[in-house]
């Protein structure tokens, strides 16, 4: 009986260690939205370029509420259907959606040059601002938002990007309101806009 408890307890400290272990690597390396929290200022001070070759600060993040999405342009799916899909979700939005400013910041500067990021972003909309630059500026800013990415080789000597797929949500003050997920609901996505443009 003795025997049993000491095994019982011992499964019991192995599964709060494993689970202490999960959250801390998804706060630390998942870059979610699990490691966020709501109406916490987010992002840093960064200098970097924006698609047109010009430069960009913290500070077109400012005054406006923002979705922004990291990604880059090669990737096969996620990528080109959120861009695709927030063109989509800014033109139902109409009148309401003028006051949001859209970004997509690349986690592949060594590749996504401005002159590919413009190419890549303008396919979808003129509303969205494409920003790349130094890697190592670039590394500093995806850790400023908790972001997660990691290059991963392939079998022809490339590589591809896994990385966060969420969009998020800023508002003027530069708060974090939320997370629209890869493949929700557009209605829900448009909506969340919404209240992110009158909040």
């Amino acid at each position: 009986m003795r025997t049993l408890r000491i095994v019982s307890w011992t499964i019991v400290g192995l599964l709060i260690v494993a689970i202490a272990g999960a959250l801390v690597y998804q706060s630390v390396f998942g870059g979610s939205e699990r490691s966020m929290i709501a109406d916490t200022k987010m992002g840093a001070p960064f200098e970097l370029i924006d698609h047109n070759g010009d430069p960009i600060t913290e500070k077109s993040l400012e005054g406006q509420p923002a979705a922004i999405f990291f990604g880059f342009t090669h990737c096969p799916e996620v990528c080109p259907t959120t861009l695709y899909e927030m063109a989509n979700w800014l033109d139902r939005l109409g009148e309401d959606g003028e006051s949001i400013r859209a970004f997509f910041v690349t986690v592949d500067p060594e590749r996504d040059t401005p002159e590919m990021m413009k190419s890549y972003v303008e396919n979808f909309t003129d509303r969205i601002t494409g920003i790349t630059g130094d890697p190592e500026k670039v590394a500093e800013l995806k850790k400023a938002w908790r972001i997660y990415a990691r290059k991963v080789p392939l079998e022809d000597g490339d590589y591809t990007m896994d990385h966060t797929a969420s969009v998020l949500l800023i508002d003027s003050q530069g708060r974090f309101k939320g997370t629209i997920a890869y493949g929700e609901s557009s209605d829900t996505a448009v909506e969340k806009l919404r209240r992110l443009a009158n909040g």
